[in-house]
């Protein structure tokens, strides 16, 4: 039960992991699904946009598949522990989530699909989990690279949250916050569905679908 509780809980900053500084694990060049890079620099039309929603396996998956997604990577985001590793960030004590990073053409797919796609993939009134995945690591979160995202965002969650009380769900507990750094997971990591396609993914949706047409507009 104390253990229980504690993967629970965020750590403090004064209690997390170091970490180590400058130190990035080398990654693949490509994607292995559609051969275009996963790190920087992108071609300059693209955009980015961080979420996370669970076990990144099963997440990236959800948007590499989506029309209009240029690249995706699996990292860390949101937490304290400056280039964690997989192991440290399973143990609760980096702060951060088991994130995804989303390169997007604008014109095909915009910010708010991509919002949809996300609260559609999982659960997000479960707290500090994910179905049988328990700990802070998957929480659900958006992390926004600017203000038009993180506006749109936070009417994303109010109008998503107002479908899902319909549904006798209980609160969504989405995080959303502005840029926060993004660390990149371990190569072997990295499009690991594609690799593995017999792999453990632990996501699910809630059945209901996410108002897209409510928040899509500016303003």
């Amino acid at each position: 039960m104390l253990f229980s509780r504690t993967r629970t809980q965020l750590v403090s900053p004064e209690d997390a992991l170091p970490g180590r500084e400058g130190y990035a694990f080398d990654v693949p060049a490509v994607h292995f699904v559609n051969g275009h890079a996963i790190v920087p620099p992108f071609p300059p039309n693209l955009q980015t946009a961080v979420f996370g929603l669970g076990c990144f396996w099963g997440a990236e998956r959800a948007f590499w598949s989506t029309p209009g997604v240029w690249s995706t990577a699996v990292g860390y985001s949101g937490g304290v522990t400056p280039f964690p590793t997989y192991d440290e960030v399973c143990s609760g004590m980096t702060g951060h989530t088991e994130a995804v990073l989303v390169v997007f053409d604008p014109d095909r797919v915009s910010f708010a699909e991509l919002l949809q796609v996300f609260f559609e993939a999982h659960d997000p009134t479960q707290g500090m989990r994910q179905g049988n995945d328990i700990g802070t690591q998957y929480r659900s979160a958006i992390y926004a690279v600017d203000e038009q995202q993180l506006e749109q965002a936070a009417k994303a969650k109010a109008a998503y949250s107002a479908k899902l009380a319909e549904k006798r769900f209980g609160p969504v507990s989405t995080e959303i916050t502005g840029p926060r750094e993004f660390y990149y997971a371990e190569g072997y990591h990295q499009q690991y569905l594609a690799k593995n396609p017999d792999g453990y993914c632990g996501l699910g949706g809630t059945g209901v679908s996410c108002p897209v047409g409510l928040f899509n507009a500016a303003g």
